[in-house]
């Protein structure tokens, strides 16, 4: 196979420099317009070396510094990244195919995740090991007591992340990562690894990461997992069928490599039986329905992708939901007057159209912006697909609405009877990133929220005295924890200084009085 020479060919950061592979590599393509934009490949890399240049000596150079020294390194990274944000937003524009707005959701919302966890950091200090609880007697003489500490662990973190948020996705897991002391090595999917690449670059050649403290590798993901070894740690982001494949790997079955998985997410918005057509409860749902079905095109994990509202509003709520997203123009992200951009490839596009096929099984189509010309673009080249309203008056019958997950513009209209039907059919999700609910009364809202939040990593509450205030249902904010059980993949990520457990390893120490007052001394901050 010729080697195309004309598309540029990013290069790998791996064992502190930069390396490109020897293969043709994969072309990324302008979801919009389909032109060719670069080549990304790791063929022929030693990944061993890299893997190990990672752990020793990004880890050891880590582990030297203090909390507050690497918060203090995590806002050099930020000063870097808002230095170069213009560029950010051009590749997204081009790799992703996303609006201003949108883009700024994983761009800005990245670089926001990464100032908190600086700020958080500062209050660390000059701390090298977190204390994890007060002492504990081991006997009546309290002269011999236990401390549980958490201490970095030294391994390397493998990120290994999906392509719809190739900044925050990055960032999110970093920020806490290096936080802790534990060197990064990102992997991300290949169709939108450009902004990845280029935001890794940027920071590595302003020299505000120790050598080994960052890597990335673009392109094929074969023989990543085999680098892996007991003190390491794994996080993915992507599909149940891939998490499987990570979850059996000798180096997580055998070798016991901590593993952080997101999966698929069939989040649900749910309306109080109590709400009216015109009642505020009843808008706020409509609005945000409408939002997260149209930011990002709807590839967001946390989308809202099942909606219940009491039976009697069941036809007010399409045709609310329908008339605003009518309003919803789509197509080329360069023209002023489009809302919504594109998938981020053709074959997510491919996807999305068979995934709506299979829904359509079971569910009606309420509204369909697809018979809307695009807005300058070429519907046969384009990746774009407009929102798409399905509805069933049965969902207790219904099987695949409750199984398949559409990742894109797609969300599904259920009524239920009463109170347990709802929950019980928002459980049939069989666990989620999020749920919100929408009520006047504290009452219900309390009594939702403690129903669902044993099957959902975060229960968001909207009422209309925090309509102005409230963050967004999709949106992952870095203070709250994000993950989900059961088929959301079981991690946890982020809820603040939280996800640093995730890079720290927990021991109990058991000793005499005088040595732990030693060692408050070098781990003075507690958990």
């Amino acid at each position: 196979m010729s080697i195309p020479t004309d598309i540029p060919l990013l290069p790998n950061h791996l064992a502190g420099r930069w390396q490109t592979g020897s293969g043709p590599g994969t072309t990324l393509l302008d979801p919009v317009l389909g032109t060719p934009l670069v080549r990304v490949d790791n063929r022929g890399l030693d990944l061993a070396e890299g893997f190990s240049f990672a752990r020793d000596t990004g880890g050891a150079a880590l582990r030297a510094m203090s909390y507050g020294q690497r918060a203090a390194m995590l806002g050099a990274i930020v000063k870097v990244l808002q230095a170069n944000r213009d560029a950010y937003y051009d590749i997204a524009t081009r790799n992703c195919g996303t609006v201003t707005k949108d883009s700024a959701v994983d761009i800005d919302g990245g670089i926001f995740t990464l100032g908190y966890y600086a700020k958080q950091g500062e209050a660390l200090g000059e701390a090298r090991a977190l204390l994890d609880g007060d002492r504990i007697r081991m006997g009546k003489d309290p002269v011999f007591q236990t401390q549980h500490v958490f201490s970095p662990t030294r391994g390397v973190a493998l990120f290994i992340n999906a392509f719809n948020f190739p900044s925050w996705g990055l960032w999110e897991k970093a920020a806490p990562a290096l936080l802790s002391g534990v060197p990064v090595i990102v992997k991300p999917a290949t169709a939108t690894a450009w902004l990845t690449q280029r935001m890794v670059a940027d920071v590595i050649e302003a020299g505000v990461v120790p050598a080994g403290a960052l890597s990335v590798i673009c392109g094929s993901s074969v023989g990543l997992m085999d680098q892996l070894q007991p003190f390491d740690v794994v996080s993915f982001t992507g599909s149940a069928e891939t998490a499987r494949i990570i979850r059996s790997h000798p180096a997580v079955a055998q070798r016991s490599v901590r593993c952080n998985i997101e999966a698929d997410s069939l989040n649900s918005a749910l309306l109080d039986p109590a709400a009216t057509e015109d009642s505020e409860a009843f808008k706020l749902l409509v609005s945000e329905v409408v939002r997260e079905m149209t930011v990002k095109s709807g590839q967001k994990c946390t989308a809202i992708r099942r909606i219940f509202v009491p039976r009697a509003l069941y036809q007010a709520t399409a045709q609310a939901i329908g008339a605003k997203l009518a309003k919803c123009s789509v197509g080329n992200p360069r023209h002023e007057n489009v809302r919504m951009g594109s998938l981020v490839s053709r074959e997510q596009y491919d996807n999305v159209i068979a995934g709506l096929t299979h829904l359509k099984t079971e569910a009606d189509v309420l509204f369909d912006g697809n018979s809307t010309e695009l807005l300058d673009a070429d519907r046969a080249v384009a990746a774009c697909v407009a929102p798409v309203l399905l509805g069933t008056q049965d969902p207790v019958a219904a099987k695949v609405l409750h199984e398949v997950e559409v990742f894109g513009p797609v969300a599904t209209l259920m009524p239920y009877d009463n109170e347990a039907q709802a929950y019980a059919l928002i459980r049939r999700g069989e666990g989620s990133l999020v749920a919100s609910v929408y009520s006047e009364d504290p009452a219900f809202m309390a009594r939702a929220a403690l129903e669902l939040a044993d099957s959902h990593g975060r229960v968001h509450v909207i009422s209309p005295d925090v309509a102005a205030s409230q963050t967004g249902h999709g949106n992952v904010m870095p203070m709250s924890l994000h993950g989900g059980p059961g088929r959301a993949g079981g991690g946890e990520e982020l809820g603040g200084l939280r996800a640093m457990g995730f890079y720290h390893r927990r021991s109990a120490i058991q000793a005499s009085t005088a040595a732990l007052d030693a060692l408050v001394a070098v781990a003075p901050w507690r958990t």
